[in-house]
């Protein structure tokens, strides 16, 4: 009799194994970078793609008489499986190279790269082989959309069905909402606009005054808003206006809804920006909060004139609401109200459908209406008062999640929070650190601030700050709900 969390679990696996296997093939790109610039990890890399292949073969022989077309709830372990287990190959290139680099820290490492946080544990990155600083900010650039959905435009070549893995993958509480006839179709949709949108990134770098190699690795962690960078001082090393200026408008494109861009692409229209609930709101709020940080930091006296405050608080301040991560100075030194607001504002600015953390600016717009209902029901009992967003009336059933996603949200930042400050870290770099990994924002105060990182906390501490980052990244139920019985139950 074979158990039945095998019968589940046998059948992911076999599709999960295609996707160890393609994973492989991504280290083939720093394995490149390392043949070009003949650096110290070249032999690195094809030991990590062998060790990761072949485990994907053995995988998928072992599995094979289970396969079967996915169920619903298949697309969470899938999703699981993917965000959980992938970043563990991930390392192999760094503990090749770094035999002093735990895997607890490596882990951290990888995780924080394809969740597209951008915290790290590593120092000295500017003495670091290109092709380990180039393989980093791969990882923001591939987990910046998803892997899901690239693996979504593929699986259906191998007869695996995608839309589950969509809704499972796709952040935002509205998911069902197609932008082609076919899932394939709008996975690879949304890749081309990525993809296209990551290149502007790469010229406009260049033109500024990057190298080529910064330009490439920058425009994968500008684009996935992860914040990896190839030196130590992140944008402070450029020192470059122009730069920090490229770097703000694309951060900006990254934090809106790409289904958003797609849909201006291929309307050749601004039209979708309008329409957008989310999009103008986003832009409203960050870019007044630039101004207003820049006038309190000018005010305060940090900065001898409104323009270098401007230009300081603009760039620090999308960095962090966008949940990117960038810094070109360390903010952690300025009056406590300004870095607190830049966390603040990354907990809910950037859309859902970005490359973003945090709960998303559509929740943010549904919780605040919501509260107005129940303001208008308190005065009126009997009064008919829908939810709109965009036009369109909101089912109770969305905003039942949302308050849920809410609740849950808050709780685990309690838990965890208060799980650091039992291991003896002071309360704001907690806090911080707590807010910044479940935001997947990367830099947090103190401890944790800009000018440092996360290689001093404990082991205990960097996993608390791991787990806190996949449940950003998977929006909180599709990781937990692995978790509950009723999950396994048939």
């Amino acid at each position: 009799m074979i158990p039945a969390a095998v019968l589940r679990i046998a059948p992911v696996v076999n599709v999960y194994s295609t996707i160890v296997m393609i994973f492989s093939l991504t280290m083939a790109a720093p394995l490149l970078v390392a043949y070009i610039e003949n650096d110290a990890a070249l032999l690195n890399y094809h030991q990590a793609i062998l060790i990761t292949f072949i485990s994907g073969v053995v995988m998928r022989l072992s599995t094979m008489h289970r396969k079967r077309e996915l169920q619903a709830r298949d697309g969470f372990l899938l999703v699981f499986l993917v965000w959980t287990i992938l970043p563990a190959f991930a390392t192999l290139p760094l503990l090749f190279h770094l035999p002093e680099l735990s895997f607890t820290d490596a882990y951290f490492e990888t995780v924080s790269g394809i969740t597209t946080t951008g915290s790290t544990v590593l120092s000295n990155l500017d003495n670091l082989p290109p092709s380990i600083n180039f393989w980093r900010c791969e990882l923001v650039w591939l987990g910046g959309m998803g892997l899901i959905v690239l693996a979504v435009a593929i699986l259906p070549l191998l007869g695996v069905g995608g839309m589950q893995l969509y809704k499972a993958e796709t952040p935002g509480p509205m998911k069902d909402s197609k932008l082609t006839p076919r899932i394939t179709e709008t996975a690879k949709g949304l890749w081309l606009v990525y993809a296209g949108i990551t290149l502007l990134c790469l010229g406009a770098y260049r033109l500024a005054g990057m190298s080529w190699f910064d330009a490439i690795t920058h425009a994968f962690t500008t684009m996935g808003l992860g914040g990896f960078s190839t030196h130590d001082a992140s944008y402070a090393f450029f020192n470059s206006p122009l730069i920090e200026a490229v770097a703000i408008v694309f951060m900006l494109i990254a934090g809106i809804n790409f289904a958003t861009h797609f849909q201006a692409g291929r309307e050749r229209s601004l039209r979708p920006y309008r329409i957008d609930p989310e999009a103008g709101l986003f832009l409203f709020i960050t870019l007044a909060s630039c101004g207003m940080i820049g006038w309190y930091l000018w005010a305060h006296g940090i900065y001898p004139d409104f323009m270098t405050a401007l230009r300081y608080a603009s760039f620090n301040t999308v960095s962090i609401a966008t949940t990117t991560g960038f810094a070109n100075t360390d903010y952690n030194l300025w009056p406590v109200f300004a870095p607190l607001w830049m966390l603040f504002l990354c907990c809910f600015v950037s859309s859902s459908g970005s490359t973003g953390g945090g709960i998303k600016m559509i929740r943010a717009l549904l919780l605040v209406r919501q509260g107005m209902r129940e303001l208008v029901r308190l005065i009126h009992p009997s009064a008919q008062v829908p939810v709109k967003l965009g036009g369109a009336v909101v089912p109770n059933n969305i905003i039942f999640a949302v308050l849920a996603f809410m609740s849950m949200y808050g709780a685990c930042v309690i838990v965890m929070t208060f799980l650091l400050l039992a291991t003896g870290l002071d309360a704001l770099s907690a806090f911080s650190a707590v807010i910044a990994s479940i935001n997947n924002t990367g830099p947090g105060l103190n401890q944790v601030g800009p000018s440092q990182n996360y290689a001093s906390l404990t082991d205990f501490q960097t996993w608390v700050c791991t787990v806190a980052m996949l449940l950003g990244r998977l929006e909180l139920f599709t990781l937990l709900i692995i978790f509950t019985p009723a999950f396994w139950r048939r």
